[in-house]
């Protein structure tokens, strides 16, 4: 009877999870997609701009060099004052972080953009900039960290009405579902990460054309990438980033259906 009554309760909570999590779709007004979120763009501005000062902090806090820094918020505002994003509701700022041996940039939800000196000092031309920050600007409209904390959400839920259903106190060894359905949880959102680093670097080749950035500079930024990780990232399904080789490939489609007359001559490289 006991197992009975855990697995009508496991199936409850993972009902109210699904139909909770189903039910809350709100379409993207930039990428025309349905997208199950749960929380505002209000919302998403404020937890960015609250989370933002602990972020810079892990990177050392802000970077000294007011030059460079400059130069980012410059190249990033000129990618959104010359896209349709000028009309966005999101509140844009980009940052230039004090870490030089990191290599990373990252968006918050909100709009709320960082890059770090390490990153920076091995990017070789403002084209190469240009594709790092729109491809962050992408997430940001895109939604991803908005999609990202539902589907966690969600994942946390089924993973407990897992637990729920196969725990027994009696049998230490039925521990073991609960640490399968908590690996099987991590690997699914780690696939959506991996979807939406693609959605963006699409979306970075709209944003840097229409900057005037050759966006074919996205690629030469894949090859720092690489070359930074030294080929040990371990197997790509493993990562929450796609293989930068591979990612290669899948920027040189965008780029063609963006210009299927080739890539018009002048935009910086």
């Amino acid at each position: 009877m006991g197992g009975i009554i855990k697995f009508i309760i496991a199936l409850l909570v993972a009902a109210v999870s699904l139909v909770t999590y189903w039910c809350n779709t709100q379409e993207n007004e930039f990428t025309g997609e349905k997208q199950h979120v749960d929380m505002t763009v209000e919302q998403e501005i404020a937890l960015g701009l609250q989370a933002a000062p602990q972020m810079a902090d892990q990177y050392g806090g802000l970077h000294p060099d007011r030059e460079a820094a400059q130069a980012v918020k410059d190249i990033g505002h000129q990618l959104i004052q010359n896209s349709r994003i000028s009309n966005s509701p999101y509140e844009f700022d980009f940052h230039l972080l004090a870490d030089e041996e990191t290599v990373n940039a990252f968006a918050l939800p909100g709009g709320q953009i960082f890059i770090t000196g390490g990153m920076l000092k091995r990017l070789n031309s403002e084209g190469q900039l240009a594709g790092v920050l729109g491809h962050e600007i992408g997430h940001v409209v895109a939604r991803h960290s908005a999609e990202q904390l539902a589907k966690a959400k969600l994942t946390q839920d089924l993973t407990g009405a897992a637990a729920i259903a196969t725990y027994d106190p009696g049998n230490p060894a039925s521990r073991g579902g609960a640490v399968v359905a908590a690996m099987v949880g991590k690997l699914l959102n780690m696939s959506y990460g991996r979807e939406d680093e693609l959605e963006s670097d699409r979306l970075a080749v709209q944003l840097t054309g229409s900057a005037g950035y050759d966006p074919r500079a996205m690629m030469e930024v894949m090859r720092i990438l690489e070359e930074a990780s030294g080929g040990a990232g371990g197997p790509e399904f493993m990562q929450t980033h796609p293989n930068p080789g591979n990612r290669i490939s899948k920027i040189e489609q965008a780029i063609q259906e963006e210009y299927p007359e080739g890539v018009p001559e002048g935009l910086k490289q």
